[in-house]
């Protein structure tokens, strides 16, 4: 029936959306196991960050099962919103999470992505959002973010037409961060994981979730909360370490990082 695992090690939590022989499409207990795996790694303080991939080489995930879902939403037995953890909506996780896409990304799949903050994808992957064609619409997050994130012209061609994009054309128009050889896709994410790993996990905490939050408040206002959250670093432990480091000229021992790996 495929799971969802979570294994740590290094201070890395690596999440795997784990059904291949489906191509990684999720069942409704894996969407569970998702919004779950998302909550540990948030309550962990060894963790600190998050990299997402999907098993074997055919696809990161294609979604939804569609036997399963598509009835139980069209027949009203389930809410949609019963999704909201997986997909990362209303997420207090303020780790980084990194994606490591590995082959097909649709539908669901490209909407878990989107709720990710750094992805690296193999030079075979493929996005697409096929919704429109079979009577539905995207609603894991995608119509709010995808605007946000590419632009309004290349999201309206994605979610309009439904057509498949490659890495490279993926890459154009920032879907993605880095295309690299497809053998080394979850290397690459975890190398990301352990540069992370390197900052501050106050500093990257405070910056995702302020940039969450400031996005779409009135710029006056957004100022304003920006010199709080700015603060908030500022005035931390982290902080005062990072800038003795400096000033003596060595590496920082951020206090965040302590525990994270032990």
């Amino acid at each position: 029936m495929g799971t969802v695992s979570y294994e740590v090690a290094d201070g890395i939590a690596l999440v795997t959306i784990d059904r291949p022989d489906k191509l990684n499409a999720l069942t409704l207990p894996m969407y569970d196991g998702l919004g779950c795996a998302f909550d540990r790694a948030r309550d962990d303080d060894g963790v600190g960050v998050v990299v997402l991939t999907g098993a074997g080489d055919r696809a990161f995930c294609v979604g939804a099962d569609l036997h399963e879902s598509i009835p139980a939403l069209a027949d009203g037995r389930f809410d949609i919103s019963h999704w909201d953890g997986a997909h990362q909506k209303h997420s207090s996780l303020h780790k980084p999470v990194v994606a490591a896409v590995n082959g097909l990304c649709l539908g669901g799949g490209f909407e878990i992505m989107l709720s990710t903050d750094l992805r690296i994808c193999s030079e075979r992957a493929r996005f697409a959002l096929p919704e429109a064609g079979v009577g539905v619409v995207p609603a894991g997050g995608t119509l709010v973010r995808l605007t946000r994130q590419v632009g309004y012209a290349h999201a309206m061609e994605l979610l309009l037409l439904g057509d498949q994009v490659d890495a490279a054309d993926a890459f154009r128009i920032g879907l993605v961060n880095r295309v690299v050889p497809h053998e080394q896709v979850l290397a690459t994410a975890l190398d990301t994981a352990r540069r992370l790993l390197t900052r501050s996990g106050t500093a990257l905490e405070v910056i995702k979730a302020s940039v969450r939050q400031l996005a779409d408040m009135p710029v006056e206002a957004a100022f304003h909360a920006e010199a709080l959250y700015g603060q908030q670093a500022f005035a931390s432990a982290d902080a005062k370490e990072g800038l003795a480091a400096f000033a003596e000229r060595r590496p920082p021992r951020f206090p965040t990082r302590a525990a994270v790996g032990s």
